[in-house]
């Protein structure tokens, strides 16, 4: 079981910082909970556990990465099918907009970037479902989801944006982030 990283975490406001700057700033666009998500899932797949799960997933086609996704992420008995399904899409919805975001160039490099094309419109397709699929009390909520259904394209834009400020942060820059080990 991995343990989530503290909302105070340094590497986590720094991940906020560099998405919010992207967002509100590059891409003017405005959205507390939508840039609050993506900084959270960046921040999620930092772990080893979900990067074990990105390489498994990739390159499956996505009938197949549903099956794994509902495989190796922990199950809770007390929740229905269609919970269980809503999560699922989320995470293909995640998955997708995590390598097409941070990672294009691989997905370019695979099949001649059908695959890149192929994990947007499933993403977008994905984040639909989920959004379908959720109840006024879910978390997250459906109007997020829909939001990253229909904003799939600047997201990938926006992380790709958040990748290449990262990549500007020196180690030993004064601004950036210290003590990232948790």
């Amino acid at each position: 079981m991995r343990l989530p990283i503290r909302p105070d975490h340094p590497i986590r406001t720094h991940f906020c910082g560099l998405v919010e700057n992207a967002f509100f700033t590059e891409l003017g666009l405005c959205e507390p909970k939508l840039t609050a998500y993506l900084a959270d899932l960046l921040v999620d797949f930092m772990h080893v556990d979900r990067l074990s799960l990105l390489r498994r997933a990739l390159g499956r086609d996505f009938a197949q990465m549903a099956a794994l996704l509902s495989v190796l992420e922990p199950q809770d008995a007390r929740k229905s099918v269609e919970e269980r399904d809503r999560d699922v899409y989320r995470h293909i919805g995640d998955l997708t907009l995590f390598w097409t975001g941070v990672f294009p160039e691989y997905l370019r490099s695979r099949r001649g970037g059908d695959l890149l094309n192929a994990y947007v419109e499933q993403g977008k397709r994905s984040y639909a479902a989920s959004a379908r699929l959720a109840h006024p009390d879910d978390r997250p909520p459906a109007d997020l989801l829909l939001s990253l259904s229909e904003e799939f394209e600047t997201c990938v834009h926006g992380l790709g944006l958040v990748r290449r400020n990262w990549n500007d942060v020196r180690p030993d820059d004064a601004d950036g982030p210290r003590d990232l080990v948790y």
